[in-house]
C-alpha cells in the first residue's frame, strides 16, 4: 500500500459517515488530516480476521470485500463495502481482533487511523466517542441479523433480502431500476446467502424469466423492487388483475 495525502475528496465522505456524525467542518478536516491516505491493488489485504484490531479505514474509492471464515471452516462473504463506509471499526474497542477479512475487490483508496490517533482525536472531539458506539452497536446488530437468516429463512427470502442491502447501500437507480454494479458474482452471492452457486444461477434464471431482475457481467438489475420486497417478507404476490 502507498501512502498519499488526504484531500477534499476524504473531507466529504467524512461528512456523510455515521462515525463522523455531528462534527463541524473544521473538526472533519482535522481528523482527515491525521489519517493516512492508502493505496491498494486489487487482491492486496487490509487485514485479516483473528488478527489485533490496531486500525480504522475509511473506503474512499474502490470496493473492498468483507469475508469470515466458520469454525467449520467455510468462507462466508458478509459484504462488500463502497466509498464512504468504515471499516475495522472494532479496532475502537480496546485489545479486540478483528472478526473478518478485508480484501480489495480492485484498486481501492482509504484513510487509516492507528489507536493512537483515534484516541487523540476522541480526546479533542469527545462527540466521536458517541458515533465509535453507535456504529461498533451497529456492526454487531448486522451481524446477528446476518447469522438469524441464516439460520432460520428459506434460501429465497437471504437472496432476496441481499440484493436489496445492496441496493440500498450501493444501487443507483437508472430509467429501468436499482443498479447494482459491484462485480458481484454468483459464487459472492452464494457466500453472502449460505447456499450453492448452482441455486443462485437458478434463482436467478427464474427471477430474470419472471422480469424481476436482470443480471450480467457481475452486475444485477433490479427490474421490479417491489416484487423482489414481497420474497424477500414471505408475503403473497398481489393477484393479477
Amino acid at each position: 500500500m502507498n501512502p498519499t495525502r488526504p484531500g477534499l475528496q476524504d473531507i466529504s465522505l467524512l461528512q456523510g459517515n455515521p462515525l463522523f456524525k455531528g462534527l463541524e467542518p473544521d473538526e472533519l478536516a482535522t481528523i482527515a488530516a491525521a489519517g493516512r491516505s492508502r493505496r491498494l491493488r486489487p487482491g492486496a489485504y487490509l487485514f485479516r480476521q483473528g488478527a489485533p484490531a490496531t486500525t480504522l479505514y475509511l473506503l474512499v474509492a474502490g470496493q473492498v470485500k468483507m469475508t469470515q471464515v466458520t469454525p467449520e471452516g467455510h468462507q462466508v462473504l458478509l459484504r462488500i463495502t463502497s466509498p464512504g463506509d468504515t471499516l475495522g471499526a472494532i479496532a475502537l474497542v480496546d485489545k479486540a481482533l478483528y472478526p473478518a477479512t478485508a480484501q480489495a475487490a480492485d484498486d481501492c483508496r482509504v484513510l487509516a487511523w492507528d489507536g493512537a490517533a483515534m484516541l487523540s482525536l476522541v480526546l479533542r472531539f469527545p462527540h466521536l466517542a458517541l458515533n465509535i458506539l453507535r456504529v461498533v452497536s451497529a456492526h454487531v446488530l448486522e451481524f446477528q441479523d446476518r447469522y438469524r437468516e441464516l439460520a432460520t429463512e428459506r434460501v429465497e427470502r437471504r437472496v432476496a433480502r441481499a440484493l436489496l442491502r445492496l441496493a440500498d447501500r450501493a444501487g443507483q437507480t437508472v430509467d429501468s431500476g436499482i443498479l447494482i454494479d459491484l462485480a458481484l458474482t454468483q459464487q459472492d452471492l452464494a457466500e453472502m446467502t449460505g447456499t450453492t452457486r448452482y441455486t443462485i444461477s437458478r434463482m436467478l434464471s427464474e427471477w430474470e424469466q419472471s422480469g424481476v431482475v436482470k443480471t450480467g457481467r457481475g452486475r444485477v438489475l433490479i427490474k421490479l423492487p417491489n416484487a423482489l420486497l414481497l420474497i424477500a417478507e414471505d408475503l403473497p404476490s398481489p393477484p393479477a388483475t
